[in-house]
């Protein structure tokens, strides 16, 4: 089966692990106590809405395609949203008898088997979100002709448990839509601009009705172009995604079997003042109502006003039979990489309280930019906040992107009880003017006039703190003051404008530096260091830091303590959604 996502091994491995009495603690829907039935999950059956089949040759063995059937829990909540229980799916395919064979691969599908016009895969546990079902090796049936079509109808069945069916077309033969790579010059400035001359061919079998041209650009990219017959639509900038643009365009025509075709007028890239990092995918395929819609996804497009997108032909060849009839080959992708900077900047706060009181901290940072920074590839965290606690304090309430570390940064077992340190990870992207803001609840223990603690935001990796992309690193630390004197020193912007690139006002106190950074250890603040395994980070996700940098002032000098704090990392998934 086709994994969608990192719990699709997890659910494949769930049947011998619930066998064991390994689940037990597992937070499942369907380990539970029985749903009311408006409270009954339903999961979606999708899918390709059609696919081509290779013709039955004359000689050697036919050629096959891969249908993936894909499973939808909408849920939300990746802790409880899971359903815990067996299903099935079964397969109708009665549609593609004398159209088309349907098997599946025994390793990989180990749980489905077909027999005659009806096939059954059996299966345990469903997580959140998107994931693989099955995947149906289908070749042209013998006998079959260019033309010949049918249907396979999937549906499913779980106690506890309804699946919106779903139907796809398998048809003998079809276009073949190829698309070209572009030779990009990849090394960018801000508001460089080069022509996209988008060529593709078709290597079907037949020709295509229209076609439709998919552009999708990270957000430091644009096509100022606005094409009355493409509709945009830019992603909820609320949301911690890329803040891709994706433009669809429908261009008309028929295109001809084994012809080459390019845009009558090529479209224009350019790298914005924002770039960074930036990815450019453009896509070709057969335009149809039931594409359009997938490709939506539901998202909300806007139609340009602009001139009509034409494609041209390059080259016209006749209508040869091919066997590369191939979606893997619809699609380019190109990534850029813009000389550029982005301005971290920290901000603390400056909080008040008497002995035995709770306060509430904000703490965080901005990028002032000019550059969005995302690790589309990689999907890595792009920066860690590092919080020393104040003198005197002790953590109650923190963020849940973040986790508790011992005084001298090393990996802490105990992630209830209050901390002396805590390190924040972002996402895989923080766009321009955006950040992240940490809300903190302290109880005040011990009065210490003054009592500060830093907050950093520095590289995911402790050995290598600095941001390669910023270029003002005084402004990377700022500084909660509990009880502090005077306007205080807690925000970026205390002492300046943030921006500057100076440094936060240091407080006018600190702790002893003979002591622990978060105040002398006691049943508030643990300093036992936890092993040195690896941890993995909070909801923000991905290469974990558990270490520190703690820049405490001493007087009116700031001094670093960096020595002896190790990193511990561990892997997480790109983000990257198929598309």
């Amino acid at each position: 089966m086709t994994p969608f996502s990192p719990r699709y091994a997890l659910r494949r491995a769930a049947g011998p692990l619930a066998a064991a009495g390994l689940l037990a603690a597992l937070p499942l829907a369907g380990a539970a106590a029985p749903a009311q039935a408006a409270d009954t999950p339903v999961f979606t059956l999708g899918g390709p809405a059609e696919t081509a089949l290779h013709p039955y040759p004359e000689n050697g063995r036919p050629k096959s395609s891969t249908v993936g059937i894909s499973l939808n829990n909408p849920s939300e909540d990746e802790e409880n949203g899971g359903f815990g229980g067996d299903f099935t799916l079964t397969f109708d395919l009665s549609g593609v008898a004398g159209v088309a064979d349907v098997k599946f691969d025994g390793e990989a599908n180990p749980d489905c088997k077909v027999t005659g016009t009806k096939a059954v895969c059996e299966d345990w546990g469903i997580w959140p979100g998107l994931q693989g079902a099955a995947d149906l090796a289908v070749t042209a049936a013998d006998g079959s002709e260019s033309g010949d079509t049918g249907t396979i109808t999937v549906t499913g069945q779980a106690d506890g448990a309804t699946f919106t069916p779903f139907t796809t077309r398998l048809t003998v033969g079809g276009p073949d839509l190829v698309m070209e790579r572009l030779p990009f010059r990849t090394e960018l400035t801000p508001g460089e601009k080069q022509q996209a001359p988008i060529t593709f061919a078709n290597r079907g079998t037949r020709d295509a009705d229209g076609v439709l041209l998919t552009l999708r650009y990270s957000r430091g990219l644009d096509i100022p172009q606005r094409y009355s017959n493409c509709e945009y639509t830019v992603d909820d900038p609320d949301q911690p995604d890329f803040g891709s643009t994706t433009a669809l365009c429908s261009v008309a025509g028929a295109f001809e079997a084994g012809a080459t075709y390019t845009l009558a007028t090529p479209l224009t890239l350019e790298a914005t003042e924002r770039a960074y990092y930036d990815t450019f995918l453009y896509r070709i395929q057969e335009n149809s109502a039931a594409q359009r819609a997938s490709q939506r996804a539901g998202a909300l497009f806007e139609r340009g006003t602009g001139a009509v997108l034409k494609a041209v032909p390059v080259t016209k060849g006749a209508a040869a039979r091919s066997t590369d009839l191939n979606p893997r080959d619809n699609q380019q992708e190109a990534d850029f990489r813009t000389e550029n900077t982005a301005d971290f900047v920290a901000y603390g706060d400056q909080v008040a309280g008497p002995e035995g009181a709770t306060v509430k901290a904000d703490i965080g940072f901005r990028n002032e930019g000019p550059a969005w920074i995302g690790h589309i590839r990689s999907g890595e965290d792009v920066a860690t906040v590092d919080f020393t606690v104040p003198q005197g304090a002790s953590v109650i309430a923190k963020p849940e992107r973040c986790r508790a570390v011992t005084a001298d940064g090393k990996y802490r077992e105990d992630q209830t009880s209050p901390a002396p340190r805590y390190t924040c990870d972002t996402s895989m992207t923080v766009r321009d003017g955006s950040g992240l803001d940490l809300p903190f609840e302290l109880r005040v223990d011990r009065a210490v006039v003054g009592a500060s603690g830093a907050v950093t935001v520095r590289n995911t990796w402790l050995q290598n703190p600095a941001l390669p992309f910023d270029p003002k690193p005084a402004n990377n630390t700022a500084y909660l003051v509990l009880n502090g004197e005077g306007d205080g020193s807690g925000g970026a912007t205390a002492g300046g404008d943030g921006g500057s690139g100076e440094p936060s006002t240091p407080p006018t106190s600190a702790p002893d530096p003979g002591k622990s950074p978060s105040g002398t250890p006691g049943p508030s603040a643990s300093t036992t260091s936890g092993g040195a395994a690896g941890t993995t980070g909070g909801s923000g996700g991905g290469l974990a830091s558990t270490g520190s940098v703690a820049l405490i002032a001493s007087g009116t000098a700031a001094a670093a303590l960096a020595a002896g704090l190790v990193l511990f990392t561990a892997a997480r998934r790109r983000a990257a959604r198929h598309a």
